[in-house]
């Protein structure tokens, strides 16, 4: 048995989500199987290290496959499965691993960045990948909100899932908020040791009511105290968010 860790990117827009459904074809993780399934000559399954909603996209998720034969030339063969698939997924590199590696269970971090378009009239380049807001947002509000969700909290408020039966403690490790005046976009960065449903967006989405001046930032303790998802902002749309990264224990996987 050989085992394989690779890392993939890919728009999301027009796409049912990264997750096999019995209900549609049109998801990343069916398009990347099916094209290695024919590649490989034999039956390719796919685990990430975590579902990406439709709309949603990645710079840098993660995911692994075993296999009965061995790929003997990695180089060659991201070449040529590159050839195949859509050209909204990318297949950025590929690494043997050992057997016992696991995408989700061995990772240690996730990265995710929520993007917004604060020009007047929408930059038509960043339609998919941006939510648009056409105004400027009150930055050093949000800067101070963020310093209010940092750290272990219970994130019960911020979780879409009703019926949660794990904790719901997570700990974020930094929120970085930063502007780029020239093309008018505004990014919050999470990084985190994991998130639950709808967790990014959901914070995105009360991070830019308090931008907005609808919500000040001395109100997250209650948000975070009260453990109930109708006290916190929207949710945010798919469309602004990105898998960045996934990281792991070290480069060996073990």
């Amino acid at each position: 048995m050989n085992s394989y860790k690779c890392t993939v990117a890919y728009e999301g827009t027009r796409y049912n989500g990264w997750q096999k459904q019995g209900n549609t074809n049109n998801t990343i993780q069916e398009k990347i199987e099916e094209i290695m399934t024919k590649m490989l000559k034999e039956p390719i399954a796919i685990t990430a290290s975590g579902r990406t909603d439709a709309g949603v996209h990645a710079l840098g998720q993660v995911f692994h496959f075993h296999m009965e034969q061995n790929i003997p030339k990695e180089k060659d063969f991201l070449t040529e499965i590159n050839q195949y698939l859509p050209k909204d997924i990318r297949i950025l590199d590929i690494t043997p691993c050992p057997n016992r590696f696991h995408a989700r269970l061995n990772a240690i971090s996730k990265t995710y960045q929520y993007r917004i378009d604060t020009s007047p009239y929408g930059n038509l380049f960043l339609r998919n990948t941006a939510h648009h807001i056409p105004e400027p947002l009150n930055l050093p509000a949000i800067q101070q909100a963020a310093a209010y969700l940092t750290g272990t909290h219970d994130f019960k408020s911020f979780c879409s899932s009703k019926g949660l039966k794990k904790s719901s403690v997570r700990t974020l490790y930094n929120i970085r908020i930063e502007n780029d005046d020239k093309n008018q976009l505004v990014t919050f960065t999470f990084t985190g040791n994991g998130f639950l449903y709808n967790m990014v967006r959901i914070l995105s989405g009360t991070l830019i009511e308090i931008g907005l001046n609808l919500r000040q930032p001395e109100d997250i303790p209650a948000i975070l105290e009260g453990k109930n998802r109708a006290l916190a902002g929207h949710t945010a749309p798919a469309k602004g968010l990105f898998l960045m990264e996934v990281a792991y224990q070290s480069e060996h996987h073990v």
